[in-house]
């Protein structure tokens, strides 16, 4: 822990002398950060390798499935059945007797 300092009791000369090594100091330690970033932005971009002692772990795509279900009323829009239920079968669901079984593919 620093010792305190009695800044009441120091001269004029003397705190403008802190006050431009604090500045020193701190414009310093800003520069490695940004330096620090830049180089973390570098990493980040596309073909960059990733630093030494550092694995890059790649993005695993799911498997492509088969549409399990079609849209009565535009036969383009399906849906493999995985997620949440998609808006265009709610709409279509709503206010009719229709189940998502009505709309599978067979």
């Amino acid at each position: 822990m620093a010792r305190k300092s009695n800044f009441a009791s120091m001269s004029v000369a003397a705190l403008l002398k802190m006050r431009d090594d604090i500045g020193e100091v701190l414009s310093r330690r800003a520069s490695e950060l940004k330096k620090e970033l830049s180089q973390l932005a570098d990493w980040g971009a596309k073909g960059a390798k990733a630093p030494k002692g550092r694995k890059v772990r790649k993005v695993r795509k799911g498997k492509r499935v088969a549409p399990q279900f079609r849209s009565k009323k535009d036969p383009k829009v399906v849906w493999s059945g995985r997620g949440g239920t998609p808006r265009w079968m709610k709409a279509e669901m709503k206010g009719t007797k229709l189940k998502k079984e009505s709309f599978r593919i067979k």
